[in-house]
């Protein structure tokens, strides 16, 4: 098991878009072994790549049982809304009401380069979507209503865990094109 250390709100990964995902090889392997490991150490129902610092475009899940991956996700959203309470890992204790699609079609890759596509609805569609946000440096509290975002940034200044920053910069194996180091 080679579990992470999970970025915490702050840090400017979590802000930063990731860039997709080109080599499909081991060093790809090795981190969606990573976030599936440190995704289920941390008891959560997602994980996205800049979660452990590293700004690719890959998350893993764990929804009813059901633990996979996607890689350089393109989703389809259905018009139909839900709300439902929502947190995340990289921010411990807050759960908020959030909106999302009720459901999703997410087209991507697996870790060994073939196509694949995901069809989700409630939590498995909410998941996709927040975990995609991710990758795309948006944070479920920047979906929220103006005054749940006030609420939950004074919940998190509050926090124990606010201000903790990991300093550890993992270096991408793969071309980054000058999006990254």
């Amino acid at each position: 098991m080679s579990t992470q250390a999970i970025r915490l709100f702050g840090d400017p990964v979590l802000a930063t878009p990731s860039i997709e995902v080109v080599t499909f090889d081991k060093e790809l392997r090795n981190l969606v072994k990573d976030l599936t490991d440190t995704m289920l150490d941390a008891g959560g129902a997602g994980l996205a790549a800049p979660q452990i610092g590293v700004s690719l475009r890959v998350f893993t899940w764990n929804i009813d049982e059901e633990i996979g991956h996607l890689i350089n996700p393109k989703l389809q959203l259905s018009s139909d809304e839900q709300e439902g309470d929502e947190g995340c890992l990289s921010f411990p204790g807050l759960v908020y009401d959030c909106k999302r699609a009720f459901s999703v079609v997410a087209q991507g890759f697996n870790m060994h380069g073939e196509p694949v596509e995901i069809v989700g609805s409630e939590l498995m569609a909410r998941c996709i979507q927040h975990e995609t946000d991710h990758l795309d440096g948006i944070l479920f509290i920047d979906r929220l209503s103006k005054d749940l975002r006030k609420e939950a940034l004074r919940e998190v200044r509050e926090s124990e865990w606010f201000g903790i920053v990991n300093p550890e910069i993992r270096v991408s194996p793969h071309p980054t094109f000058g999006f990254g180091s």
